[in-house]
């Protein structure tokens, strides 16, 4: 059978249907293509999390089925509007039969592929947040037993993959189910005797927190991106009591600053919510602030987008044009941030890990705080070379 793959949303959802698709390429008589039109079978893992991206994985999921024999529909929009997209040739992976896959399925995957998106670690989270529709879509939490991990892992090596990344809608939530933590399997992780680098994925603040003094001290394995994804979302402690974000900004803060304090340059990535219904100009200056102090190398913005399902689906989103003038401060504050931070590199000799192709023929690198550096020349993935920063982009460093 042929087979045509495309993938959207976050790394959990990515890593998910990537191994799915190296799952089916385990069987001999399936091979992948290079577009719609060639396929006997098109497979798409799909996002919901704002309406505009629902909009968009229903149109493609259309233009697929115009093009190929059958589709399969994997992700976030099977599990809340599966029903509504079955027809003669659009298949969608139910919930129960996903969870399946997921707890037994995921283990003895031989990666075929290219196509390759990381591992994830937990399904469903242990969150509650009023707006947010993925918790709905994935269910409750349901950990991996850590030795299964870790064997997927030693395989992906034997693989030569030397960029290992763990996912889920929250990291930090690992093993809160099965009498663990994400610490101990990040230690579990790091033991295994080979060369590789580890990314953890995002982790959500109120359970970072409840390990954070465990979690420092597995980030300190060098081996360990110094890198954090941790989504504040606001730094109003009444619109994050009105999201039902069970953490407050205070907590938020120390987390962040306790990292920042043993990683002085570890890359730090965040999601802001802008124009939450009971979000206030006040509001909007404490996360103005925040940003300004924490300068984050990365910040996610996106506006209150009201989620069937949710229990703040009838809340009404503030005025359009307010919010786009508070995403552009925000977008500006962080170019100047960005300017300045990346400026500081220029001179230096970074050793970087080379991790993907970019483009124009150039090849990009992550140094030990997963910065990105583009480079010109031909390289193999996973070379270790040291280079001189010469200039930079908006968010990723130039060397030679």
């Amino acid at each position: 059978m042929k087979i045509y793959f495309e993938s959207y949303g976050c790394t959990l959802e990515k890593s998910e249907s990537s191994l799915y698709l190296n799952k089916m390429l385990n069987d001999k008589n399936n091979i992948l293509v290079k577009t719609p039109e060639e396929a006997d079978l098109s497979i798409i893992g799909t996002c919901v999390v704002i309406k505009h991206t629902e909009d968009k994985m229903v149109r493609r999921i259309s233009e697929l089925s115009n093009k190929s024999d059958k589709v399969r529909v994997l992700g976030c929009l099977s599990t809340i509007n599966g029903n509504t997209l079955e027809s003669e040739n659009i298949e969608v992976l139910k919930p129960k039969e996903f969870r399946n896959f997921y707890t037994g399925g995921l283990d003895d995957i031989d990666i075929k592929s290219d196509i390759y998106d990381g591992i994830p670690i937990n399904q469903g989270c242990t969150g509650s947040c009023n707006f947010c529709i993925s918790h709905i879509a994935r269910g409750r939490l349901l950990s991996r037993p850590s030795e299964k991990i870790v064997n997927q892992i030693k395989m992906q090596l034997d693989h030569n993959i030397k960029e290992i990344r763990i996912s889920s809608l929250d990291t930090a939530a690992y093993g809160k189910d099965i009498q663990t933590d994400l610490a101990e399997l990040v230690n579990k992780i790091t033991s295994i005797d080979q060369q590789f680098r580890l990314r953890v994925g995002m982790m959500e603040p109120r359970n970072t927190y409840d390990i954070l003094s465990k979690l420092l001290n597995s980030y300190k394995n060098n081996k360990v991106y110094k890198f954090l994804h941790l989504p504040v979302q606001s730094a109003d402690n009444t619109v994050l009591n009105a999201m039902n974000r069970e953490y407050t900004y205070e907590e938020a803060i120390k987390v962040l600053k306790a990292f920042k304090d043993n990683f002085k340059d570890m890359s730090i990535a965040t999601d802001i919510i802008l124009g939450y219904y009971n979000d206030s100009s006040e509001g909007f200056e404490k996360t103005h602030k925040f940003i300004e102090e924490l300068k984050p190398d990365i910040i996610n913005i996106t506006r209150f987008s009201p989620r069937p399902y949710t229990r703040d689906f009838n809340k009404k989103p503030m005025n359009s044009n307010l919010l786009k003038e508070w995403s552009n401060s925000l977008i500006e504050l962080h170019v100047e941030i960005m300017d300045k931070k990346l400026n500081g590199y220029i001179g230096k000799i970074e050793e970087v890990m080379i991790t993907e192709k970019g483009k124009n023929g150039t090849y990009v690198g992550r140094d030990d705080n997963y910065r990105p550096v583009v480079l010109k020349g031909k390289y193999n993935l996973y070379d270790k070379i040291k280079c001189l920063i010469t200039s930079h982009g908006n968010n990723y460093l130039i060397g030679e």
